[in-house]
């Protein structure tokens, strides 16, 4: 009997340490430091030419955090969720990944914007972001890269969201989880087909980096992420730990959509039975006028 408690307890520690390691997850009783925040606007970093496309929102408290600023609220009270952000550290091993479809011309995807943060630390303390674009779902028998590689860093730029990720009971004062945008050089023109981003993150800071999921209130599920397990070799839904459900990252692409030429003015087939018969016209006229004269 006590050989079972014993397993069944290493089980359960053995648990508790994978979903830490997939995960930051609430805790009521952290002990945190509130790092000052930047009240100034957001903005794109510089290489920012227009975005084609947008994964979903991280805010769902505009104006709801300390200084004024946006928030991420994680739903813990009302949905029971208790994710506050994937972990994607290169460090740690992990990377996440979400999709993304063109559906008419080729997309010309100059930068794509990714968000991450790391706990007690003031944004941004980000310094390395790699990505590998996928042609199908990552690691999946018949997918291919298309772009980049899982160890060199792309990032262009980073800069603080101004958005806080915080939890229900945190919202207004929680200054210590401050997400950055960070972007990313691409340069490649993708035509129709659904793709999948895989990345990775590195950060100055203790904690993380961690990325925040899409967060719509009233809503547990919000996406179809990937997580991919460095230990395991496997790549596995990304889900909230407190109500097991899927969830999406945000990210934003930039470029443009290529040009459409349009399509040459069709020249008008020859009528050879009409021009026959108006040359036989022509013909016969002329015949009637030399008679006359």
């Amino acid at each position: 009997m006590k050989k079972v408690l014993c397993l069944v307890a290493l089980m359960a520690t053995c648990s508790s340490m994978a979903a830490s390691g997939v995960d930051e997850e609430y805790d009521v009783n952290e002990a945190s430091s509130n790092p000052a925040v930047s009240t100034s606007n957001y903005s794109f970093p510089t290489a920012v030419t227009a975005a084609l496309y947008s994964n979903g929102s991280l805010v769902n408290g505009v104006g709801t955090g300390a200084g004024g600023l946006d928030e991420s609220i994680l739903q813990n009270n009302t949905l029971a969720m208790n994710s506050l952000g994937a972990a994607h550290s290169i460090g740690s091993g992990f990377r996440v990944a979400d999709d993304f479809a063109i559906t008419g011309p080729d997309w010309n995807i100059t930068d794509i914007t990714f968000y991450a943060y790391q706990t007690n630390e003031v944004a941004s303390t980000i310094t390395a972001v790699n990505l590998r674009i996928w042609d199908g779902v990552p690691g999946a028998a018949g997918s291919n890269i298309v772009f980049g590689d899982d160890t060199t860093n792309i990032m262009t730029s980073t800069v603080n969201s101004n958005i806080l990720r915080v939890a229900e009971n945190t919202t207004g004062t929680a200054t210590n989880r401050q997400i950055a945008a960070s972007d990313v050089a691409v340069n490649i023109t993708l035509p129709a087909g659904t793709y999948w981003l895989d990345w990775q993150v590195d950060g100055s800071g203790a904690s993380g980096p961690w990325a925040p999921p899409i967060t719509i209130t009233g809503q547990v599920t919000t996406g179809n992420a990937l997580q991919f397990n460095g230990g395991a070799g496997t790549w596995d839904n990304f889900q909230d730990s407190g109500t097991n459900t899927d969830q999406g990252l945000p990210f934003i692409i930039q470029g443009t959509i290529a040009a459409v030429l349009a399509p040459p003015t069709p020249v008008p087939a020859v009528n050879w039975i009409g021009l026959a018969l108006l040359l036989m016209m022509l013909t016969f006229f002329s015949r009637k006028f030399l008679i006359k004269q």
